[in-house]
């Protein structure tokens, strides 16, 4: 079991011709809605990997809650773990313009209302792998990291959106993942030796016995282990829109991870799934099948 800790939004996304000055009114060309969240993508994104997955997090009570949960619903992932709030149910408000430049504000809503109280939602126990991100509050992310350790669980923590204050307590989780411009920042605070990343980062897995994964883009994905450190291409493609491709990536690693594959070959499965995330709009409709990803890989091997 696959059990996902953190954030569910719904994405408002308004198209314009250009984005506007401050006190300025421009005209919109589209809007549409889409269910969001990096712990629900990540949710759906293990689910559409093939792994059975609980998701613990927090709606509010209106009509915001049925859209933003459609397509985990859709995709039969245990959602008894999700309480419903009298705050708002998490979103994004988004404007693109033509040139593809877009300005984003969230709105956290219900997913500041994920306590540490609702890990008891969890029922986590050895074996399963649990997932979190940093959209929910930290104070929460972290008890998690302990309770999953209590319980023989495997952990693996996202450092997105970056917060400085997490570095506190990275070292907790058996895996990191984190992308470029988090794992520098985290190695400021966290005074990592090194003259280059990848020296860094085996300092950072040498000294909490942990493994860190940086994921770099179309580069592919780099991680040390305490006594290794592995280098996984991402496949080669024409990129339509990334939004999205992180947590794609992070969603099919747990499920990896979860049916037992060993570290090289679940990274090269998120890879590959990342990448294919990448081939259309929008984050929960691009995250790809199982089979998709299985095919892509046969033909890179080929």
């Amino acid at each position: 079991m696959i059990i996902v800790i953190g954030s569910i939004n719904l994405d408002l996304i308004a198209n314009v011709d250009r984005l506007p000055a401050p006190g300025e009114t421009v005209r919109g060309s589209g809007f549409a809605t889409a269910p969001g969240g990096k712990g629900a993508n990540q949710a759906l994104a293990a689910a559409r990997a093939g792994a059975k997955v609980r998701m613990v997090g927090a709606v509010g009570k209106d009509n915001f809650a049925t859209d933003a949960l459609a397509l985990l619903r859709d995709g039969k992932i245990d959602l008894s773990g999700v309480g419903e709030t009298f705050a708002s149910t998490g979103t994004a408000l988004i404007m693109v313009a033509d040139n593809g430049e877009n300005v984003i504000a969230v709105v956290p809503g219900a997913n500041d209302s994920v306590v540490t109280g609702d890990l008891s939602k969890a029922f986590m126990k050895k074996g399963d792998v649990v997932l979190l991100q940093q959209e929910i509050p930290l104070q929460t992310v972290d008890a998690a990291l302990d309770a999953a350790r209590a319980a023989g669980a495997v952990t693996v923590l996202n450092t997105a959106p970056f917060r400085g204050e997490a570095a506190a307590f990275l070292g907790k989780a058996d895996y990191v993942v984190a992308n470029e411009t988090e794992f520098d920042l985290y190695g400021e605070a966290l005074s990592l030796s090194g003259r280059d990343r990848p020296a860094r980062m085996r300092d950072y897995a040498g000294k909490t016995g942990r493994t860190i994964v940086v994921t770099l883009g179309g580069d592919g994905v780099l991680a040390a282990t305490p006594a290794d450190l592995l280098m996984v291409p991402a496949l080669k493609i024409t990129p339509v829109d990334t939004v999205g491709a992180g947590d794609t990536f992070c969603g099919y690693f747990a499920a990896g991870l979860s049916s037992g594959l060993p570290l090289d070959q679940a990274l090269a499965l998120a890879a590959a799934a990342g990448s294919l995330a990448c081939l259309k709009p929008g984050a929960q409709p691009a995250i790809p099948l199982a089979k998709e990803v299985d095919a892509a890989l046969q033909k890179s091997a080929g």
